[in-house]
């Protein structure tokens, strides 16, 4: 009856609050009114400035491989005398076409909304495929990785066609590895990209001295284009933060610079040139042209190179700025310079092999060549740096040899900088621009690697849009049909130039793709070697809480790829040695298909056997954008999760001995309920943790039903007591030292294995594990600390 009487008053104060509220919003003047509304047209004025500012930005990392194009496309499309001058509207129109199709409808509009938080690229892509379906070749996820803050995905029908398809996929192994290889393939034709873009980009760029001096050998612009390559690559390690600041202002003028020469040329020389739009010309220029028509799309197809580069670059930008950029500056300039250059060439059919140079008009030149040259190298590095960022990727997902990773800025955590990649790609660079010495044959290398990427773009966005976006199955046919038709015909035509300087990618992307594969195959076969090897439980309890040894003080860190379980490296160990440490943590350290862990989610925590063991484990999970930080910045936070685990878990009753963390450092709802946990006689047990603390805040339900909530209110103190002793117990280990316990593990194939096998994993794997770097540099851990246990694995 009180309560009734309660809510009865308390809606009569509501109503006469609506009432009161209803006549000051009649009240109130119209300044107020106007005032507000002047706020909102400033906020909307301020998102709309910051997003121009953003789209102004992204031309200088996004655009500079799009944009320096037009320096090379008409010579790889008319490498000869140009015919007929209908033959160069009928170039311009699939320029035209392609440009509108390709860059524009695809990747603009399509392909940059399937980033992975932001992040793209091949692997991006298939990240969130992994979080989709379960494809990822190395089973190391727990279902706790699943509740991560980064970890987004969506649930469908059990009969729907996206479930089907996902079923289909998980169903075999070899379709998991044909998508490894394939997204594999289409990262080793990034990397070819990061080889052969600076090679033509400066190539093209230096060739305009030729074109001011005719009587200059081809050797001497060679030779400034090593020298301008070598610049650059020396040069990386300063990271690009520090000239970015000019990036986007050196792209805007040469997008201008070469939108004005265009409509100058247009004017001058040949307005006709603009029939060009009408797709008719493109049917009369195949017709006309036959198999040569066919072969020269081998050029067309570099007016649309950079293309992947935008998609790999998105990270820095929002989609929005990146097509505000495209649609209002790139897209423009560029079908204006390329016109301009169709109507130069319609009236100097024989200057083709120098048309951009040559159509600018004689008072601007050599500011252009200076603006070209410096965009070439802005391009450059744009597709330097999305090498390096693959690498990472690759590297974090077990595909490629410990290398490396330099972080050059502060602020911007995917700017990065890897040396010995970096060497490599300037030697190639070098050896391609000198060997080839004209811009055709590297055009063609270009051309075939660029084509490839985009095919394995398509083929995953297929994947992505059944699976992830759920999206009916006419559109995902339209959208492949359509990709594949245009792509498949470049596809078709630069196959015709294989042998004149296709091969290049071909090769390169090969020594590529068998170094990854090998290398994640030896991982992948190593790590299910762990799993069958590891040491069961029982054989722990068996050994009491000495574990039959002398425990000595301090803490042993024991690191291990394994996720669950007791690693063979342990009973290996303490078979061989008579003393183990007094508190023990197995360390994981791994990756998941996720750009980034947040901070305060990154370590899970679980006791290994009775307290008095004094065993722990601690997996330590990263995104494929994340840095594994300093080695003691990584110990305070590893043991600052630990103590943490230690407090939460002595206002919980017994412990979890199972393969299920009892800790994680995830904001679930549990956590926001205020950590309750039933205990299955009805009554909940409320735990409360302290609020300061944000690196864990979860707990797993206990697995002991048979105590009322009296007993664990009788043992508060006892609880309370005991947690204090075990965290002065953890302290004073600490202090007594940290050694580090890693397995130096040889890989060895099985007698009875075929050949190939053998080959593989006794001979390249081996050979790349003895050049890449070791784990201890890699976890930055300090050798008066480091014990390594050597053991031989038959797999």
């Amino acid at each position: 009856m009180e309560m009734t009487s309660r809510i009865e008053m308390d809606e009569d104060n509501d109503n006469r609050g609506s009432m009161w509220d209803l006549d000051q919003k009649l009240d109130q003047p119209m300044d107020e009114e106007a005032g507000r509304l002047r706020n909102m047209y400033k906020e909307k004025k301020s998102s709309a400035l910051l997003l121009l500012r953003l789209a102004f930005q992204s031309l200088g990392v996004v655009y500079g491989d799009l944009g320096t194009s037009p320096l090379y496309v008409f010579y790889n499309t008319f490498p000869g005398k140009i015919e007929d001058p209908e033959d160069v509207v009928g170039a311009l129109s699939l320029i035209i076409y392609s440009l509108t199709l390709i860059p524009l409808l695809k990747y603009v509009f399509v392909v940059c909304k399937a980033n992975d938080n932001g992040q793209g690229g091949t692997f991006a892509l298939y990240s969130l495929l992994c979080r989709h379906a379960k494809i990822k070749t190395i089973p190391n996820q727990h279902r706790t990785d699943e509740e991560l803050t980064t970890y987004s995905r969506s649930t469908f029908h059990e009969q729907s066609f996206a479930a089907k398809t996902k079923r289909w996929l998980e169903r075999h192994v070899s379709r998991k590895n044909a998508l490894l290889i394939l997204v594999l393939v289409g990262t080793c034709m990034v990397i070819g990209d990061g080889i052969l873009t600076p090679a033509i980009s400066v190539l093209s760029a230096a060739g305009g001295i030729k074109v001011d001096h005719p009587g200059m050998s081809n050797g001497v612009v060679v030779v400034v284009a090593v020298v301008i390559l070598v610049g650059l690559f020396s040069l990386q390690h300063y990271g690009t933060d520090k000239v970015s600041w000019l990036f986007a202002p050196i792209v805007l003028v040469w997008f201008l610079v070469i939108g004005g020469i265009g409509i100058y040329n247009i004017w001058k020389y040949d307005s006709s040139v603009l029939k060009a739009f009408s797709p008719v010309y493109i049917y009369r220029y195949f017709r006309r042209g036959g198999k040569d028509g066919w072969t020269s799309l081998g050029g067309i197809m570099l007016s649309i190179t950079g293309t992947e580069a935008l998609f790999a670059d998105l990270s820095h930008f929002p989609v929005a700025a990146v097509q505000l950029a495209f649609t209002v500056v790139v897209f423009p300039c560029l079908l204006l310079a390329y016109s301009g250059q169709a109507a130069y060439l319609m009236s100097n059919r024989d200057h083709v092999v120098d048309a951009f140079y040559r159509s600018i008009p004689e008072s601007i030149y050599w500011p252009v060549f200076i603006i070209a040259t410096a965009a070439a190298i802005v391009a450059s590095q744009a597709t330097i740096t999305a090498t390096f960022s693959i690498i990472k990727q690759a590297l974090a997902l077990g595909c490629f040899p410990r290398v490396k990773v330099v972080h050059t800025s502060k602020k911007f955590l995917g700017q990065i900088y890897v040396p010995d990649i970096n060497w490599i790609l300037m030697i190639l660079c070098i050896a391609v621009t000198a060997g080839f010495k004209n811009q055709n044959q590297i055009g063609n290398a270009y051309g075939t690697a660029v084509v490839i990427v985009m095919l394995v773009t398509t083929l995953l966005m297929t994947l992505i849009m059944i699976l992830v976006w759920r999206c009916h199955w006419i559109l995902v046919l339209l959208f492949t049909g359509l990709s594949l038709v245009v792509e498949c015909t470049y596809f078709s035509a630069v196959l015709f130039k294989v042998d004149q300087g296709g091969w290049v990618p071909l090769v390169i992307a090969a020594a590529f793709l068998l170094i990854m594969y090998v290398w994640h195959y030896g991982t992948l076969k190593r790590y299910e070697f762990e799993m069958h090897s590891k040491v069961s439980m029982a054989w722990i309890l068996g050994l009491g809480p000495s574990l039959g040894l002398v425990r000595v003080p301090g803490i042993g860190l024991v690191y291990t790829e394994l996720a669950s379980g007791v690693p063979h490296i342990f009973s290996h160990f303490i078979t061989n040695l008579p003393a183990i440490h007094s508190v023990v943590v197995f360390v994981c350290v791994k990756y998941l298909p996720v750009y980034t862990v947040p901070e305060e989610e990154r370590f899970l925590v679980k006791r290994i056997g009775p307290k008095n063991f004094h065993m722990f484990r601690c997996v330590a999970r990263y995104g494929y954008k994340d840095l594994h930080k300093k080695d003691d910045e990584f110990e305070k936070k590893l043991f600052d999760s630990l103590f943490l685990f230690v407090r939460l878990e002595s206002m919980m009753e017994g412990c979890s001995d199972s393969d299920e963390y009892s800790l994680y450092g995830q904001q679930t709802e549990r956590s926001r309920e205020g950590l309750l946990n039933n205990n299955g006689n009805g009554n909940t047990i409320t735990s409360y943790a302290d609020t300061t603390i944000s690196s864990v805040d979860s707990i797993v339900p206990v697995k002991s039903p048979m105590h009322g909530s009296m007993t664990v209110r009788s043992s508060e103190h006892v609880s309370s007591q005991t947690e204090t002793d075990e965290l002065e117990f953890l302290n004073s280990c600490r202090d007594a030292g940290v050694v580090h316990i890693l397995g130096n593990t040889v890989v060895r194939a099985r007698r009875e294995s075929r050949f190939y096998k053998k080959i593989a994993i006794d001979y390249v794997y081996a050979f790349l594990r003895k050049i890449c770097r070791e784990h201890s540099v890699i976890f930055n851990v300090p050798h008066e600390s480091l014990l390594n246990v050597g053991q031989v694995f038959y797999v």
